[in-house]
């Protein structure tokens, strides 16, 4: 087998594509043959020693992956030898095989299409668990997207839409919130367009004729996160998903206050270990959406998964829209 291991986690030059012996699964596991694998932000920081999970060294990053089963270990009973699944376990997905834990793969249904499953799980676990558990998000609400050409904005908003919301998509170009459009938003923000934090304050007032959004779904953090909760309606809901810009807003909290306002966490992963049963349904609701067509990951770009490289510096470029994918021939 062949992936790109991360023996210093200086950064993204110091991965190495190296042969390595193909190994065995041991108890619980399952040997994958990697078909694809996504491109996360945990991605570049896990080997910027930035993320807050620090894998023994060395380690083989890609924390998203979907791929066949080419062996199963003691104990293994729900997956078998030549079954596609999709996992999302961390690290393990840049390279053609992988061991991952059985208790994190997802079978595949038929007629799901690999890259598509790379590129599934971490964007609309986030956003399902964000919108319809965190948010409790009904029919006829207005949801604001922050960064909503990303990976996980767009899948905010097919997952809003599919929920009976109104969507309005705030991007940072015309090209991106076309995108957004095309995928359900009924409104967009460009906001380079618009000065903070009064100017983008009175897009979003404008776009929901005075209202402000019932829910704001935020990967974003930075200079938009104030401007955006102080314009945001009676009794809403604003989720902390992630902090994609670098730095950690400060809150005046007395803007949940007046606003009668709440500040919602997003932690699916935790989630996911906490909750594991209704984490599972989730993802059985979740697929049938894909099968429904309801739901369909956006794909900027599939990219040889030798060309890691070249694919984390088109991710570092903000160019990305939807999500990155590396394939195997």
């Amino acid at each position: 087998m062949h992936a790109w291991l991360c023996e210093n986690p200086v950064g993204v030059d110091a991965l190495t594509w190296k042969e390595l012996p193909t190994p065995q699964p041991g108890p619980g596991e399952v040997l994958v043959e990697i078909k694809a694998a996504s491109l996360n932000f945990p991605d570049l920081l896990i080997v910027q020693n930035k993320y807050q999970m620090k894998p023994k060294l060395p380690f083989v990053p890609g924390s998203e992956y979907a791929g066949i089963v080419q062996a199963v270990g003691e104990g293994v009973t729900h997956l078998k030898v030549g079954q596609p699944i999709a996992c999302l376990s961390g690290t393990g997905g840049f390279g053609t095989h992988t061991l991952a834990p059985a208790a994190l793969c997802m079978p595949l249904p038929p007629q799901f299409d690999m890259v598509d499953a790379a590129a599934f799980i971490m964007i609309y676990a986030t956003s399902w668990h964000a919108l319809m558990d965190r948010a409790a998000l009904k029919a006829g609400e207005t949801v604001l997207v922050l960064g909503a050409a990303g990976g996980v904005g767009t899948s905010a908003i097919q997952i809003a839409k599919a929920a009976g919301a109104r969507v309005i998509a705030a991007a940072s170009t015309d090209e991106k919130c076309a995108l957004c459009k095309s995928i359900g938003a009924d409104a967009t923000i460009n906001y380079s367009q618009h000065a903070l934090p009064h100017g983008f304050r009175d897009a979003i007032k404008d776009a929901t004729d005075g209202k402000g959004p019932d829910v704001i779904y935020d990967p974003v953090g930075g200079d938009f996160a104030e401007p955006a909760f102080r314009s945001i309606a009676w009794r809403g809901r604003y989720l902390v998903v992630g902090f994609a810009s670098g730095p950690i807003p400060s809150l005046p909290l007395n803007l949940t206050l007046l606003k009668g306002a709440s500040l919602v966490g997003v932690f699916w992963g935790d989630f996911a270990r906490r909750e594991p049963k209704a984490n599972a349904r989730m993802m059985e609701e979740l697929a049938g959406w894909y099968a429904q067509g309801k739901i369909k990951p956006v794909i900027d770009r599939t990219m040889p998964m030798n060309e890691l490289k070249a694919a984390y510096a088109h991710m570092g470029s903000r160019g990305v829209k939807g999500k990155l994918v590396m394939v195997n021939p």
